[in-house]
Parts: C-alpha cells; structure tokens; sequence
C-alpha cells in the first residue's frame, strides 16, 4: 500500500521531449487514412441512395470535357492536372478538418486545466494574453513573440520559431514544406479555438505560414464579445 505522502503528493511523470512531434506525425499519417477511408465511404452511400431513387443525382461541380476531346485537346494535360489539384484539395481540407477538431478538444482540456484557479476573463485582451503566455508555454514552451491587434477583434499572433514547424522539409522543395506545414498547424490552430471557446470567446483561428519556421495565427473575435 503506498503511504498516504505519496497519494497526496505524487512524483511527477516525465516524457520524452520528442514523443510529441513523433505523436503528430504519426497522427497526421493516421488521419489521413481515416479521412480516405471516411470519405469513400460517403461517396459510396450517397450512390447507392441515387441508384435506390432516395435523391437524385447532384449536379456537376463544372463543365468537364469529353474523354475523345481530352485526348484530342492540347490543354489536355493542364485539364486532367486541375481536376487531380482540386481532388487532392478537397481530400487536404477534409484532413484539416479533422486535426483541427483534435485540436479543439486538446486546447478545450489545456484551459480548463490552466484556468483551475482563475476567475472568469471579461476582457477579450486578457483573454488573449493568457493565450500568447500560458497556454503558449504549456504546448511549446515559449511565448508568442508579437501580439498585434486592430483593436476591433481582430488579433495577429505570432512565432518566429514555432515548435510544431522546426523539422518540417521536404526533397521536393521549399513549396511542398510549406503545404505539409498547413496540415501541422492545424491541430495548433484548433488548440487555439478550443481554449478561447472554453474561456466563453468564440473565435476564428487562421493560421499563415509563409517562412518556415515562423507561423502567424489570426485571431477573429465577434463584435461586443
């Protein structure tokens, strides 16, 4: 039976400081099965509600050529090119969205836990504060490095060498880092969206990526919240 010091105080538990960055890769990887798989799934039962004559069969999203012109046409290549872009667009939000909503939960728990002992924040510019230092450094350990606001709810965060970003490269190039880093920031973004929801502040969370490893996130607040 451990003695009663022990259960009242109990030691801390570490973990290993890279366990996380092998968690959200894996996670990205995992999620972008499941999002496959999630939406094969829909397109198959939204046919066979067509082929049962429940709905009816929705319109195409634009004009596509014949496969006899595709074959005969010069663009072809740019035609087959673009439709494959917007798939694979289609198929990236999809993943988007699902970290993102990881996220939420994360940030929703992360403030709850950080706000034990606060009392409530009825202003939106405390509210952020607590964002750029506390929950900041509980998740990256750091601070936001600038905070710029329009003073009509709309704030720009912003971190020189945001953590989730520092090993992010691709062979492919400086292109392709950057649209694997938008999938990364996802769960940071909706870490941020989830801790403002549970501190009563609704707000829309974009992240920008544009210089690896700096991230901004900007910050849209409803007016009179």
């Amino acid at each position: 039976m451990p003695s009663l010091a022990a259960v009242a105080d109990p030691p801390p538990r570490y973990v290993d400081g890279a366990a996380m960055d092998y968690f959200v890769i894996e996670m990205v990887n995992t999620l972008r099965a499941s999002s496959a798989v999630a939406t094969a799934r829909a397109k198959r039962i939204e046919q066979e509600m067509i082929n049962a004559g429940l709905i009816t069969t929705p319109a195409p999203a634009a004009p596509s050529l014949k496969k006899e012109k595709m074959r005969d046409s010069v663009a072809s290549n740019a035609t087959r090119a673009s439709l494959s872009k917007d798939t694979h667009d289609s198929d990236e939000e999809e993943l988007r969205a699902r970290l993102e909503a990881v996220g939420m939960h994360v940030g929703a728990n992360m403030a709850e836990r950080l706000c034990h002992d606060r009392g409530l924040f009825t202003d939106t510019l405390d509210a952020i504060k607590f964002i750029c230092k506390e929950l900041w450094n509980s998740c990256w350990d750091k601070q936001v490095d600038n905070l710029r606001t329009n003073h009509r709810g709309v704030y720009v965060l912003q971190d020189n060498s945001f953590k989730p970003l520092t090993r992010i490269s691709s062979w492919e190039g400086r292109a392709e880092s950057l649209r694997q880093s938008r999938l990364y920031v996802a769960v940071p973004a909706g870490i941020i969206r989830g801790a403002l929801a549970r501190l009563g502040f609704q707000a829309v969370v974009v992240p920008e990526v544009t210089n690896l490893p700096q991230c901004t996130f900007q910050i849209k607040l409803p007016k009179g919240s």
